[in-house]
């Protein structure tokens, strides 16, 4: 990071077309924008990727099952196959998650609950919903909401949209990062002087990245004597759980956002026993598999070979019939778009890449918990507070 911000004062950093697009909109906090920059990214850059994968899925199958060295600059023709030899994800949310609820103003705080289960008493928590949970996997945002909501506590999110500024620091913005960074805690501190009647006490995150940031925002100076702790861990804390919800294949993300125990003992006791850890990096990582595709070729090499040997895992053990698709689960925005490219990479069957809370929505509250969630929320379930 301090290499990258060192040639970017240099003006000497190599500009990346897509990575500079992801930024832009990680960098947006005007609605409008968000939602501009969203829809062409979704509607036409990764779904021109996945036609792209379509043309050339022989040439690209060349290429990953034998990835080549990267030293130095790689060909032109090479690096667009880079690109293009892992399809990226479809059927994203057509909306962000705070557009499907209204609350985009950023002056006003939402104040999230059940008005038939809560009261001014009842405990609420500061959720951080981060870029990739609110911007562009906006059913994780909605699925942690809603498992909150369940919970019977009240959800205080931040107003606007924010980002932690990570990317920011991680691309090598380190000023953008500390403007981002300060700007925010200001607003946090605004944000608990108008509520604290509310007694925030755990401040929850969905996104291993913002959990690492987070920590350095001293949010116990903010909600004096609060916590940060991941949802999976905090839905667990509950009591909230599933005996036995299927068999799954487990990413711990690089970022892991689960701190209080090895976080394959906490998927196992939300889930039940039979999941199946698969290790090594998705070769996602943030923007690199937009800024270096080449890089990501080789590591995604590794990662379809664990890949492959949990799904053996799953189908010897009669977990998984021989010819059933198999579920990839982890807890990272990035992770789930890396790990959706490795669709169509199994023995038999496809692979569907999906997040924790998700799939607990999913089997809790029913198939249709993303629509009646959005819809018992507008009806009552939204305080907008002034900050």
């Amino acid at each position: 990071m301090n290499m990258r911000n060192l040639l970017r004062k240099m003006g000497k950093k190599s500009f990346r077309p897509a990575g500079a697009a992801a930024m832009f909109l990680l960098n947006a906090t005007n609605p409008q924008t968000i939602r501009t920059a969203r829809s062409i990214m979704v509607n036409l850059a990764m779904r021109s990727q996945r036609i792209a994968h379509d043309v050339m899925k022989l040439v690209a199958r060349r290429q990953t099952a034998k990835p080549p060295a990267t030293v130095g600059t790689a060909p032109i023709k090479e690096q667009v196959i880079h690109f293009v030899n892992k399809k990226l994800p479809g059927g994203l949310p057509k909306r962000t998650a705070r557009a499907l609820l209204d609350i985009e103003d950023k002056n006003y705080v939402p104040i999230i609950r059940d008005p038939q289960a809560t009261n001014a008493e009842t405990e609420a928590v500061f959720y951080f919903p981060g870029c990739g949970s609110e911007r562009l996997f906006s059913q994780v945002g909605l699925a942690t909401q809603a498992m909150l909501w369940h919970a019977g506590v009240q959800t205080v999110l931040p107003p606007g949209y924010l980002c932690c500024g990570y990317p920011q620091r991680g691309s090598g913005q380190f000023d953008k990062a500390e403007k981002m960074i300060t700007d925010n805690r200001v607003l946090f501190h605004r944000v608990a002087n108008t509520l604290n009647y509310l007694d925030i006490k755990t401040v929850v995150v969905s996104c291993g990245t913002c959990y690492d940031q987070l920590q350095g925002y001293k949010f116990e100076e903010i909600f004096p004597g609060s916590r940060i702790i991941d949802i999976h861990e905090y839905l667990l804390e509950k009591g909230i759980t599933l005996q036995n919800a299927g068999a799954f294949l487990f990413h711990d993300p690089c970022h892991s956002p689960m701190k209080l125990q090895e976080p394959i003992k906490t998927v196992k006791a939300l889930l039940g026993d039979n999941i199946v850890q698969s290790a090594r990096c998705c070769g996602e990582s943030g923007t690199l598999a937009l800024n270096r595709p080449d890089v990501s070729t080789q590591v995604r090499f590794r990662k379809e070979e664990e890949i492959r040997k949990g799904e053996a895992q799953l189908r010897d053990s009669g977990l998984v019939g021989a010819k059933d698709n198999i579920k990839m689960l982890t807890s990272c925005p990035a992770c789930m778009q890396g790990l959706s490219r490795f669709g169509e990479d199994l023995q038999n069957g496809l692979m569907e890449a999906d997040y924790i809370v998700v799939e607990m929505a999913r089997q809790i509250l029913g198939e249709q918990w993303l629509p009646e969630y959005v819809q018992r929320a507008n009806q009552g379930g939204i305080e907008r507070v002034l900050v």
